[in-house]
């Protein structure tokens, strides 16, 4: 198992000089991952910092760290945009992109700018069309929601074939979206702080999301939490995670408890 720390850049957080430090302390203190929050959080009314952008300072701070979102709403970019600038941070990381994909779980932040909150046909297509953009071949595309005339990206990501994408949500949807990708995120604790998902339960998702899995590639599974240093989480590694994402939120603590936690380590 590996470990990083998932950071909901919202609130306090959201001052993007904050991730920075946190990403520096994470990378010193042994963390193998800074993933954070995507939201458009000022629609209810709390501030939330860009991620790629925040990501980018913290790409900028560190050298070994992966960095990515856990997880992007998609549909609220267009697909050819949204491949661009993840392309475009994974060169300036040196290949440490993770793009963390789902439907978006406020649907306020559609609805406030006029939308409704788009269903899973929508994700999939858009993210057929970022995958074929990474591909660095021409893409020609006609779907339901979206056209590519003849485009090849450039420059590309320096992953090869792809930016793992990890796919976010536990409706059996998901758990099938999830299985055509290269990983699955899924959160583990309530947002009082407590662990909600036990191992038992971690596995028989885990089951039945390799029960779709074809391709015979690496596949992660995510999952965020809440430890004590020094606690064991084996009991998850056994179910089948391969990541433990420490999640650090305004409601688990001010910025220097998370800060503390942090320098503390992986559990």
């Amino acid at each position: 198992m590996r470990y990083g720390i998932d950071v909901a850049i919202l609130g306090d957080l959201a001052e993007p000089s904050r991730l920075v430090a946190l990403a520096r302390e994470a990378e010193a203190a042994g963390w193998d991952a800074v993933l954070v929050w995507d939201h458009l959080a000022f629609a209810w009314g709390m501030p939330s910092a860009d991620p790629w952008v925040a990501l980018s300072a913290a790409a900028a701070a560190t050298s070994r760290v992966r960095l990515g979102t856990a997880v992007t709403a998609v549909a609220r970019h267009r697909p050819e945009v949204l491949a661009h600038t993840v392309a475009t941070f994974d060169r300036l990381s040196g290949g440490r992109a993770i793009l963390g994909a789902g439907l978006g779980g406020v649907p306020g932040e559609f609805t406030a700018f006029g939308a409704p909150r788009p269903g899973g046909a929508v994700l999939d297509e858009a993210l057929d069309v970022i995958s074929a953009l990474w591909s660095g071949d021409e893409v020609r595309h006609r779907g339901a929601r979206y056209t590519v005339d003849g485009v090849r990206l450039a420059p590309l990501p320096v992953q090869r074939p792809r930016v793992p994408v990890w796919i976010g949500g536990t409706a059996p949807a998901a758990l099938r979206r999830a299985a055509r990708w290269d990983g699955w995120v899924v959160a583990g604790d309530d947002e009082e702080g407590r662990m909600t998902l036990s191992p038992v339960e971690l596995a028989a998702q885990v089951a039945e999301l390799r029960r779709h899995r074809v391709a015979d590639g690496p596949f992660d599974v995510a999952l965020i939490g809440v430890s004590e240093p020094g606690a064991s989480v084996t009991p998850y590694a056994d179910a089948g995670a391969t990541w433990w994402l420490e999640h650090l939120h305004g409601r688990r603590g001010d910025f220097d408890q998370l800060m503390r936690r942090v320098r503390s380590g992986p559990p």
